[in-house]
Order: structure tokens, then sequence, then C-alpha cells
């Protein structure tokens, strides 16, 4: 799954700011600049992904 950030900003004015494709503490690292920009956190809600690892791959070549 593609990882993105969706912002949606109400009629009232709240910004909610959404990691989509994200596992794990990735996508608190994603959003991180957003919401130091936009100022104090009023609430953080943690999908199921949240408690996901990520999968790393790490390719290693033999030889030369």
């Amino acid at each position: 799954m593609k990882r993105t950030i969706a912002v949606t900003v109400t009629p009232a004015g709240e910004i909610n700011i959404e990691g989509v494709g994200f596992k794990g503490p990735d996508c608190e690292q994603a959003t991180r600049y957003l919401e130091e920009a936009l100022g104090t956190v009023s609430r953080k809600v943690k999908k199921p992904e949240y408690h996901q690892r990520s999968i790393v791959k790490h390719k290693q070549k033999v030889g030369g």
C-alpha cells in the first residue's frame, strides 16, 4: 500500500491529519513536521495499524 498523508480542514476550522499505509510509529514520524507547524495537538488516535510491525527488507550482494 502506498503511504500518504491526508490533511482535512473542517468547516469549523479543525485540522485532521491522517497517515495512510503506515505501520507502527512510522506514521508519527511522518506527520510530526505537520503537527509542529500547525501548533497544539488536541488529540491523537492510533489506528490498529499502529500496533503492527513494519517489515524492513535488506538486500545484500555477495561477491563483486
